[in-house]
């Protein structure tokens, strides 16, 4: 697969340059693009575009196959540690042992031994996931039996077992960019957590001799910021025949159709929510998030980005932020830039030159969002660059399904019904700036 990567590359840097080589005369010649010109461009452009979809598709793939290996390793783990409660007594100690963290990424795994304390270890034993499994085909007697009180009576919700949720963070975390890239607070239930968000820059420290300690700073303040998980509500319907017959397991069936629901609506929050019940996007101009002041549009038009305004944009962040900044852009966006040249001539935009090397924006790697803005009018935010360890996001951990075999039984479908809870918001607008047109 890596061979194959590389070759995709390779064949991109092709086109790229011969992009570059149309652009460059027409700069040079101080003219528009020729119909000529303009039909051949749009040609490479739809090369270059499906190849970066390629390049995508492939680093996927790649990603899928090590986490099928680590699953791997995991199952044959869990197998030889498998418990088989005594007829008697399903509740003997035997029966309620709790399977190894391993499975779990280390970034998570300190989280959900947490949560086993707060939870007693309840959703964690294979016991509870064999009942839980029965809940999602339907078999609500034998999941009732199996799981006793911890049906939610008022509704018929049930919370999922730790192996559901923590593989369904993880995959959404494979999905959700911003996840991969935001701090990340796993609560045991949605409750409410304060955010410490900077209001002001501490003073200039004194030197101070040995034993003492300096004055006492009184120019920095923190402000508390609410970050209270919001319930977001989904549903699918998913193929009885398919449950029945499928060589993947129910949790499974269900967990990916899922997170690819959470996952769209996530991106979509963390991008443009605007913080009512629900996430505060970075491109949602707020006072609680990123205020006005945080806007640089000096250098583009009201029409389009220019590179003068990158480059600002670039520079008007902290070193300490720009470090490990990243732009956010519109495909539509990345467009233009690809055409963007600096006062030297050189493209701002550069291929990555191997597998493991991002393409890049003034030297910073990017995302590409289609939930970042792409109306190009004036005054109108067109992308970000930021430190997004500096967003929180705040997950609730107990993520309950509803299971309804009735509704859709003339299609012979079954409904979930599932509630996880979100929350989400810049806690330092100092790490970002947005790009805006004139």
């Amino acid at each position: 697969m890596i061979k194959k990567l590389n070759e995709l590359i390779e064949k991109r840097n092709t086109v790229w340059e011969e992009q570059k080589a149309i652009n460059d005369v027409v700069l040079k010649d101080n003219r528009k693009f020729t119909p000529e010109e303009t039909e051949k461009w749009e040609k490479m452009d739809r090369d270059f575009e499906d190849l970066t979809s390629q390049i995508d598709e492939v680093r996927k793939e790649i990603n899928r196959q090590e986490k099928v290996e680590q699953r791997n390793a995991f199952m044959k783990e869990a197998q030889t540690q498998a418990i088989k409660p005594s007829p008697e007594n399903k509740n003997e100690e035997e029966g309620n042992k709790l399977p190894n963290l391993d499975y779990i990424s280390e970034k998570y795994r300190g989280i959900f031994e947490e949560y086993r304390k707060q939870t007693n270890g309840k959703y964690s034993t294979r016991e509870y996931a064999d009942g839980y499994r029965q809940h999602l085909l339907g078999n609500s007697m034998e999941a009732q039996r199996a799981l006793q009180a911890d049906i939610d009576k008022s509704g018929g919700y049930l919370v999922t077992p730790e192996q559901f949720i923590a593989r369904l963070i993880m995959e959404l975390d494979n999905i959700v960019f911003v996840r991969n890239l935001a701090t990340i607070i796993s609560v045991p239930k949605a409750e409410s957590v304060g955010a410490p968000a900077l209001e002001s820059d501490p003073a200039d420290p004194v030197w101070t001799a040995e034993i003492k300690v300096g004055d006492e700073d009184s120019t920095m303040d923190f402000n508390k910021r609410s970050l209270t998980p919001q319930p977001l509500a989904k549903y699918i319907k998913v193929s009885e025949t398919l449950i029945r017959k499928a060589l993947l397991n129910v949790e499974d069936i269900v967990r990916q159709r899922l997170t690819y629901k959470f996952a769209v609506t996530e991106e979509y929050a963390f991008m443009r929510g605007n913080g009512a019940e629900q996430p505060l996007g970075v491109f949602t101009a707020s006072s609680a998030g990123i205020g006005t002041g945080r806007d640089v549009s000096a250098g583009n038009t009201t029409t389009a980005i220019r590179a003068d305004n990158l480059h600002n944009c670039l520079m008007t962040l902290k070193l300490q932020y720009r470090k490990n900044a990243v732009w956010v852009f519109h495909r539509d966006a990345i467009k233009q830039i690809r055409k963007l040249k600096t006062g030297d001539g050189d493209y701002i935009w550069r291929p990555g030159i191997a597998s493991e090397k991002p393409d890049t924006i003034l030297g910073k790697s990017y995302y590409e969002s289609e939930y970042a803005p792409s109306t190009f009018e004036s005054a109108a935010y067109v992308g970000i660059i930021g430190n997004f360890g500096q967003y929180w996001i705040v997950d609730a951990l107990d993520m309950r399904i509803q299971v309804n075999p009735f509704s859709y039984m003339s299609t012979n479908q079954i409904a979930y019904f599932a509630r996880k809870e979100t929350d989400g918001m810049p806690i330092d607008e100092n790490a970002f700036v947005r790009v805006k047109l004139a």
